[in-house]
């Protein structure tokens, strides 16, 4: 059996097998679309790019960054769709040549490219997916949708700092170790322990004890460096045009990076179609100082806060940790392994393939024999209160609540209480129902003031809530007849999850007394 990880990044993406020689992790190459970094560690990544040339006619990877196609058609260029395809709100697809281009679509035409590279080297019968850990199930599904249409025999998934987790954690079992995974496009943190199964055998168990993510990433850090140097010499988005932002993000980038190896760094470029030219300047301290205005750090804080406490209620404390691995480009930023740094302390703390680490410790998935994990965000159904005119939830299963746990004999005995439900207009012949997640996140709101000048930013806690269904769709559960009246309780609804963790429904018709469904299939928990 050949399984291949693909660790499909917001910046990068990175693809990788055991070597059947060295039985040892090895990042595939593909000639005409990866990218080679060279210098301490040697890394080869597919850019995650697309440029759209013609009607069927697409540029994927390394082309786009090298011959710098965006800049010369940027509206032909997509950069940034996996981010994109796990938000909240998915930007509008774009018309090109006749053709319309979403996130999702642009998502599949560039998978689909690495898996025919792929499929030129070897032939997989597994493929290992790594998505972040505050995944919702539509962006699951989507991937499980992609392996149909790709013909894969077997697909996985698993968080991406949790499979960075195992893959060090195996080697050591019984070890605890801590992964931060901060990329591109999010934040995602992990904390695992590997226990051996038996002395005679090689397989492992892995245990996911404490989880915690952010919707930030490098990308986000790049556009406040640019709108602080705009800031500072009265500038803005609208002047520049979109060409030279893209200029500017560009430059920000490098300086990014150069700034993890030296105090400061500094570039300049001029703007052909502006006629003005640009010098930025930033130090380590600067970037510090925006990190910390823009509320990252404080995000940063708060999700370590999470995953400490987590650990702590199920008896692990800082001092059972054995290390806090640090991957993903944006880990390499002084700033962050500082505060890092200063909760662990500088023996723990490792920066360890900051690139691969993801796509090679997914790879621990064959050596396993199960995964312990848990539910990062809530099931419930979404109710409109017509008095209040607002929206009210029921939970039906909480956050935190063991994989194991759902469609156990225990597990059912949670959802046993009947929801009644009444018609919202008069005349009513169905009744339907929204079924999603519900998950917590935090928001940095930033005030300016009347000269474009940032004057506070502060963290805003809220829910976001998403249905299970990608065209959000409810759900019809009962068809009445007689017809429905408001104000009078019509149905009742009680809740189980089968042992095919099935989330399903019986439906009593309280008017006829008649059971509508018995155990009805409403939705699939992950």
């Amino acid at each position: 059996m050949t399984t291949v990880v693909i660790d499909f990044g917001t910046s990068n993406t990175v693809v990788c097998i055991t070597d059947p020689i060295t039985q040892t992790p090895r990042t595939l190459k593909f000639d005409s679309i990866s990218r080679r970094f060279e210098g301490e560690e040697q890394v080869t990544v597919v850019p995650s790019l697309v440029f759209v040339k013609g009607q069927n006619h697409l540029i994927c990877g390394e082309p786009v960054r090298a011959q710098r196609l965006g800049f010369a058609q940027p509206q032909r260029c997509f950069q940034g769709f996996k981010r994109e395809l796990a938000a909240d709100f998915i930007p509008p697809p774009r018309l090109l040549d006749g053709e319309s281009y979403s996130p999702e679509l642009v998502s599949q035409l560039f998978l689909q490219e690495i898996w025919q590279q792929i499929t030129q080297q070897i032939q997989p019968s597994r493929v290992i997916f790594t998505v972040p850990v505050g995944a919702f199930e539509r962006y699951l599904h989507w991937f499980r949708n992609l392996g149909e249409t790709l013909k894969i025999p077997e697909i996985q998934i698993i968080d991406e700092s949790t499979a960075a987790a195992l893959g060090y954690a195996i080697k050591r079992p019984g070890s605890v170790v801590f992964v931060i995974d901060f990329g591109g496009g999010t934040l995602d943190l992990s904390l695992v322990r590997t226990v051996k199964m038996t002395s005679q055998q090689k397989a492992v168990r892995g245990e996911v004890i404490a989880k915690s993510d952010a919707f930030v990433g490098g990308v986000d850090i790049d556009t406040w460096m640019v709108e602080h140097y705009l800031e500072k010499i009265g500038s803005h988005r609208d002047a520049v045009g979109e060409i030279g932002w893209q200029n500017l993000l560009e430059i920000a980038e490098r300086l990014k990076i150069r700034l993890s190896k030296a105090y400061e760094a500094k570039e300049a470029w001029f703007d052909d179609e502006n006629f003005i030219s640009h010098e930025l300047h930033f130090n380590r301290d600067e970037l510090g100082d925006i990190l910390e205005n823009r509320q990252l750090l404080e995000q940063l804080r708060e999700a370590l806060d999470e995953v400490l406490a987590i650990a702590l209620s199920k008896g692990i404390g800082k001092a059972d940790i054995e290390q806090v691995l640090l991957v993903g480009g944006s880990c390499q930023i002084p700033a962050v392994q500082q505060l890092i740094t200063s909760y662990f302390g500088r023996q723990k703390v490792k920066l360890d393939k900051p690139f691969e680490a993801v796509a090679h410790g997914g790879l621990a998935l064959t050596q396993m024999v199960e995964v312990d994990d848990y539910l990062r965000h809530s099931y419930a159904i979404r109710l409109w209160e017509p008095q209040s005119r607002r929206y009210s939830y029921l939970n039906l299963i909480e956050k935190g609540t063991p994989y194991s746990g759902i469609g156990n004999h225990q597990h059912k005995a949670r959802l046993t209480e009947p929801l009644i439900l009444q018609v919202a207009t008069e005349g009513q012949t169905e009744i339907r129902l929204d079924i999603g997640e519900i998950a917590e996140s935090s928001q940095a709101e930033v005030v300016y003031d009347a000269q474009g000048r940032m004057t506070s930013s502060h963290l805003v806690k809220q829910e976001t809530y998403r249905s299970l269904d990608n065209q959000h769709e409810q759900v019809c559960i009962a068809h009445l007849q007689p017809p429905g009246e408001v104000g009078i309780d019509r149905i009742s609804v009680q809740f189980e999850v089968n042992e095919q963790r099935m989330l399903v429904a019986t439906v009593k018709d309280l008017l006829t007394g008649k059971v509508l469904v018995y155990q009805g299939a409403i939705a699939k928990l992950k």
